[in-house]
């Protein structure tokens, strides 16, 4: 399933999981990779539908460019590869900073897609998302020691608290680089990964909603990030905000945190609310 293509001078990886029509394009969140979608995948989304899922620039085994993060760059990454696959109109996704990078390509990109699949993303998040998706960011750069050293920090993070499925795994191993000694990094590096973080708060993201007339189906995650108590990164009053705001939108939340929303139950529901928002008006 695992493909390259030469677009906006970098190559891309990409995952094609065969399937039906409409064809699903997946961008991943702001750390993660192609593989982040496999637990929708494995809960039936294909091979209903065929589905592409990304690695972002400086993610996963796509290229990784010194600088080069803006929205308008990952977007031009994108339209480049439906180019390349001769699709001319597809059904867009995202999870996080691909939800976001959804909701820019549908204001400027309108042409190119039919419908928008925003998981986990909106126009204003929790005031804490940047403290609350820290741990993430501060794992970059570190090179630990082998594999199952790694798979333990990542276990003690707040957000998987008193949660583990094995299917997310795969998510990790693509992580992650196995350098010659076992040990393991992650591949994203920190400086691309901050560069993209302060482009998407430098965007007027609610003047982006006002432009977007296609239907939209925005799907929140209502559990805790975190340890019991702990807010979600997306509250349902934000949420319901942007869906306002948006000409055709729609809204729906499943069970799961920000991430554990794309495994198990959470999973399951997301694939159900897709294929009723992709029945025939």
């Amino acid at each position: 399933m695992g493909h390259f293509a030469q677009v906006n001078g970098i190559r891309l990886h990409y995952l094609d999981h065969a399937g039906g029509a409409p064809v699903l394009v997946l961008l991943p969140g702001l750390t993660a990779n192609a593989q982040s979608f496999d637990g929708l995948i494995a809960a039936g989304l294909s091979p209903t539908h065929r589905v592409l899922a990304l690695d972002l620039r400086g993610r996963g085994l796509s290229d990784k460019p010194d600088s080069g993060y803006s929205l308008a760059a990952h977007a031009a990454d994108v339209i480049g590869l439906l180019d390349e696959l001769q699709l001319d109109r597809v059904v867009l996704g995202g999870h996080s900073f691909g939800g976001l990078l959804s909701f820019y390509m549908a204001a400027n990109f309108p042409e190119r897609i039919s419908r928008l699949l925003v998981l986990d993303a909106a126009g204003a998040m929790h005031p804490d998302t940047r403290a609350m998706i820290q741990p993430s960011i501060d794992r970059l750069g570190k090179v630990l020691p082998s594999w199952d050293a790694y798979l333990g920090l990542v276990k003690t993070m707040p957000f998987y608290t008193n949660w583990w499925d094995p299917a997310i795994e795969s998510f990790l191993r693509a992580d992650v680089e196995t350098q010659v000694d076992g040990g393991v990094i992650p591949r994203s590096r920190p400086e691309a990964i901050i560069e993209a973080v302060d482009h998407v708060l430098a965007e007027e993201w609610m003047a982006h909603l006002a432009e977007i007339e296609q239907p939209v189906l925005l799907l929140r995650g209502r559990d805790p990030f975190g340890l019991p108590g702990s807010p979600p990164v997306l509250p349902k009053a934000e949420a319901l905000e942007t869906v306002a705001a948006l000409a055709n939108g729609h809204y729906a939340e499943v069970a799961g945190n920000h991430i554990t929303m794309l495994y198990g139950a959470g999973a399951v529901g997301i694939v159900s609310e897709i294929e009723a928002f992709l029945q025939p008006d």
